[in-house]
């Protein structure tokens, strides 16, 4: 019996359709939604929930300003773990970055890094400190942080 996880999700273009149009405006109505994908209220909705059961709509936030949230500092970090760490550094860092509120997004990356985070500093200097943290708790096996402070956001996944 093959496993759910190996079957590949066929969307047609009416859910291409919705999904994009969710994308953008995830407050839409089911009205206006069924309107924009030239389809009868129910069945939009019917759809909709389906996407939802089948995991390709995972849920729906708000857009946030993140200067305005928290005023200062957004980074790109790469983080490498020493190449002997195993898994259970991976997972002692995971559980490090999920309980960081300044860490806002991290992301499992394959090549010279190991993880790529989005984070939210005061400044360089609190920035520092919280990586001078990191760098000394030995559980985590951190050999290298490149950061990348953000000049200017040109686009991003909601346009």
């Amino acid at each position: 019996m093959a496993d759910i996880r190996d079957l590949s999700i066929v969307l047609d273009r009416i859910d291409q359709a919705i999904i994009e149009v969710l994308r953008h405006e995830g407050r839409i109505t089911y009205q206006k939604l069924s309107e924009r994908v030239h389809l009868t209220p129910r069945p939009c909705l019917e759809r909709v929930r389906k996407l939802e059961q089948l995991g390709v709509i995972r849920g729906y936030g708000a857009i946030l300003d993140e200067k305005k949230l928290t005023p200062g500092l957004s980074l790109l970090v790469l983080v490498a773990l020493s190449n002997q760490s195993g898994r259970a550094a991976q997972k002692a860092f995971e559980a490090k970055v999920r309980a960081c509120p300044q860490v806002l997004e991290c992301r499992l990356i394959s090549g010279a890094f190991d993880y790529s985070l989005r984070m939210r500093c005061r400044d360089m200097e609190h920035y520092r400190v919280l990586t001078e943290v990191w760098f000394d708790d030995p559980d985590l096996h951190i050999d290298k942080l490149v950061s990348h402070p953000e000049l200017a956001m040109v686009k991003t996944g909601m346009e």
